[in-house]
């Protein structure tokens, strides 16, 4: 098999484009999720009522992401990008209409709608992103979701901005969605060609045809190692998700502090997670995939700790500082791991990204009843129990054995290679033989450590 091998210069341009399609998805999100108050307001929602309506798009994705990756494979990654980019921001811009007329009823479709376009737009622009770590022959994959945080800061500050000067949400989402739109299908000519993504697999092709076996389309929900990279992206996701939707009511109501220190909390989270990206490029090279993700791991652990026990609210914000850390690398480091072998990197990525999702569906309800019967420091401490089932298996996303060996120091792909690998195939079907779809006691590799 011949890998096509793409031009220095585009590579950095898909890099970039990558990088401003993470940003923009954070963007949309963050400018819905600052005008919650407004929302909350004009609909007369009460606290209980609006937690059900945060999870309406969360619905809309965990429905979306186990078909997203036939959906890319079909598509392509720049059509699926621009296409649910779009879908993503008309059920913003409806969900901002039906607030303008207090329609409840038009509101909630308009929110799985969103996550419809969100869940889709996610999975494809990790699995761009993931052609582009494997083009540089590096990790890569933290920058790009450090974007992400970026655009939710951004989103953050100018609807902190709308606020102030009382405009309405759907004049804030009408002028800033549209925009980023624009940016969405402007960064998308610069993607890699779509013959790059799986250097001409027969496996791919074969994928994406309607006639193709079942095994082909869905069998990567019986992969052994795809669903323990769930795991940990899962365990990840919890740890990120928790923050998010916690972090400040835990400073307030857990050291009698107000809603302005509340949100230093949060902000110092956001900051260190985003620290924590940009530094995990440098780190996975250095020491590689397994040894980061365990530090992660241990970060997190530290970090919940410390903020869930300690009385002094200096020292919890330390240790929030050392969750936001743990919790950065985890999801993007999944992904890629997810995509190690290029021909089967789309239904692999829809697997993992629909686990770690899942997190965001079922972890604010249960950290909140939680809550009501221990508080929200200690509720959660109960997330540093997935983040330990997650640490177990993390031998899991070891990278997967190519035709030249693995690649050096658990990194992304051999350095100096411009492309995919070749995996060798199963003489008795032609498919890929790698150990993601072996079972123990078949030939597949040891997880241990």
């Amino acid at each position: 098999m011949t890998t096509a091998r793409v031009p220095s210069t585009a590579v950095r341009a898909a890099s970039t484009a990558v990088f401003v399609s993470f940003l923009l998805n954070g963007f949309n999100f963050a400018s819905w999720a600052s005008r919650l108050p407004a929302v909350r307001d004009e609909l007369g929602m009460e606290p209980e009522q609006l937690g059900l309506l945060l999870l309406v798009a969360s619905i809309g994705s965990i429905c979306a992401l186990p078909l997203s990756g036939l959906v890319v494979q079909r598509l392509g990654a720049r059509r699926a990008i621009i296409t649910f980019a779009t879908v993503n921001v008309a059920g913003l811009l409806f969900a901002a209409l039906g607030v303008a007329l207090t329609s409840l009823w038009l509101v909630v479709p308009a929110l799985v709608l969103f996550g419809v376009g969100t869940g889709v737009w996610d999975s494809a622009m990790n699995l761009e992103g993931a052609a582009v770590e494997q083009a540089l022959g590096r990790a890569i994959m933290p920058r790009f979701h450090a974007g992400f945080s970026f655009g939710t800061m951004a989103g953050a500050g100018v609807g902190a901005i709308a606020a102030a000067l009382h405009a309405s949400v759907l004049a804030h989402l009408s002028i800033g969605l549209v925009l980023s739109l624009v940016g969405v299908v402007v960064s998308a000519r610069w993607f890699l060609p779509e013959g790059t993504h799986d250097a001409h697999s027969d496996d791919t092709d074969a994928a994406s045809s309607p006639h193709a076996p079942r095994r082909s389309r869905l069998g990567a929900w019986g992969e052994p190692r795809t669903l323990l990279i769930g795991l940990v992206v899962l365990a990840a996701a919890l740890t990120e998700g928790a923050a998010n939707d916690w972090v400040s009511l835990a400073v307030v109501d857990g050291f009698g502090t107000d809603h302005a220190t509340g949100a230093i909390g949060f902000g110092i989270f956001v900051t260190a997670m985003t620290a924590m990206r940009l530094l995990g490029t440098g780190l996975l090279d250095r020491w590689g995939r397994i040894a980061v993700l365990r530090l992660s791991a241990g970060l997190s652990i530290v970090g919940l700790l410390v903020f869930g026990l300690v009385p002094s609210l200096v020292v919890a914000l330390v240790g929030v500082v050392l969750w936001g850390m743990g919790a950065a690398l985890g999801f993007p480091v999944g992904m890629s791991a997810a995509s190690d072998d290029p021909r089967r990197a789309a239904p692999r990525v829809a697997v993992v990204a629909t686990i770690g999702y899942s997190a965001f569906f079922v972890g604010p309800p249960l950290l909140g009843m939680l809550a009501q019967h221990v508080g929200y420091r200690q509720a959660l401490l109960a997330i540093a129990v997935p983040v330990v089932v997650g640490l177990l298996v993390l031998p899991a996303a070891r990278p997967l054995p190519t035709a030249a060996g693995l690649a050096p120091r658990d990194g992304a792909a051999p350095a100096g290679d411009a492309g995919p690998q070749d995996v060798p195939r199963d003489p008795r079907d032609g498919t890929t033989a790698d150990p993601a779809t072996s079972v123990p006691g078949r030939g597949g590799p040891s997880l241990e450590p």
